[in-house]
């Protein structure tokens, strides 16, 4: 029997026909209620379930291996009971050093968008960084939080667009301006902006010690190491192997901020352990909006708030400020 030639109208009846029995086959997994899940992969797989396969690629776990390569070091005859895990930051008292990490235009991940995302942070008690090119306008996101903001701006070399922003952030209250540097830096530019605005500057995709030394004579006055990049690069260094370097070479003049595959709450504590004075916690929190709207970001936040706390009561720790290098050991392979 001779095969019936492919035609372009028989073609499209197949791929559609893949496509319909592909989300059938999606509609049909379970997605467990939200008080069931106990870890961060379990509210990836439960996001992978609500997103199309293009969107969820954006959003996908990144890589570890420098992160899993930290072990922690025991030690459990403390009494840690008196744990307080609480920490100062530009002269903000934070619940715990774990902050939600801005993502733009976040009703692509769900209808609410930074709506949801700003009440789940506000119900895990974490400060939100609401990224600059948001589904919705600062001042809508402002009014669903009852935490405090941070704002995050790309640096641009629109001087208007950039001033104007930060201007209506500073309106809102925010408390603190993180611009992320992704490509090539005008220091004047930044210099100019700092120079502009009325709260802390903090600088995003420090990744040397030296860009850390040029970000301090511009008179930053806060640093988050993060490889951040537009897409990603295969073999370049993780935020978790160059923090240390980053932290010697600010020599505690600036606070020090880690954003990059922190996931569990030993992440946390490996990040603080080697200097750091908090970590951005973005793709979870994303992961849990993609699922559950607001209940998802809260309930993702407090679970990695509820492991970096028995992680810290295991290493013998009751506050953060008690962390140093002796809590962990890193293995070479």
């Amino acid at each position: 029997m001779s095969e019936l030639p492919i035609t372009r109208r028989r073609a499209l009846t197949a791929y559609w026909s893949f496509v319909a029995a592909s989300r059938l086959s999606r509609a049909q997994v379970r997605t467990p209620p939200v008080d069931e899940l106990v870890n961060a992969g379990e509210f990836e797989a439960a996001a992978e379930r609500k997103l199309d396969s293009l969107t969820f690629a954006e959003v996908r776990g990144s890589e570890r291996t420098a992160l899993d390569r930290i072990t922690l070091r025991p030690r459990l005859m403390i009494d840690s009971r008196e744990m307080d895990l609480t920490t100062e930051l530009f002269g903000q008292s934070m619940f715990m050093p774990i902050l939600v990490g801005p993502v733009s235009q976040l009703k692509r991940y769900h209808p609410e968008g930074e709506l949801a995302m700003a009440r789940g942070a506000s119900a895990a008690k974490a400060v939100l960084v609401v990224a600059g090119k948001s589904s919705y306008p600062i001042e809508q996101i402002a009014a669903q939080a009852k935490t405090p903001l941070w704002y995050q701006l790309d640096l641009s070399a629109d001087w208007n667009e950039m001033r104007s922003s930060t201007d209506r952030a500073m309106a809102c209250g925010c408390k603190a301006l993180c611009v992320t540097i992704s490509t090539g830096v005008d220091w004047s530019v930044l210099e100019r902006l700092r120079k502009s605005i009325r709260m802390p500057l903090v600088l995003k995709g420090i990744m040397s010690a030296d860009e850390a030394a040029r970000a301090l004579s511009a008179g930053a006055q806060g640093l988050v190491v993060s490889n951040y990049a537009p897409k990603r690069i295969t073999g370049v260094a993780s935020s978790i192997e160059v923090l240390p370097a980053v932290v010697e070479a600010v020599a505690g003049k600036v606070a020090v901020l880690m954003d990059g595959s922190v996931r569990r709450g030993s992440d946390v504590l490996k990040a603080l352990a080697l200097g750091a004075r908090a970590v951005l916690v973005a793709r979870p929190s994303v992961w849990g909006l993609a699922a559950y709207g607001a209940d998802g970001v809260q309930s993702i936040v407090e679970v990695i708030q509820s492991e970096f706390a028995r992680d810290m009561a295991m290493c013998g720790k009751v506050s953060v400020s008690a962390l140093d290098r002796t809590v962990v050991r890193i293995h070479r392979r």
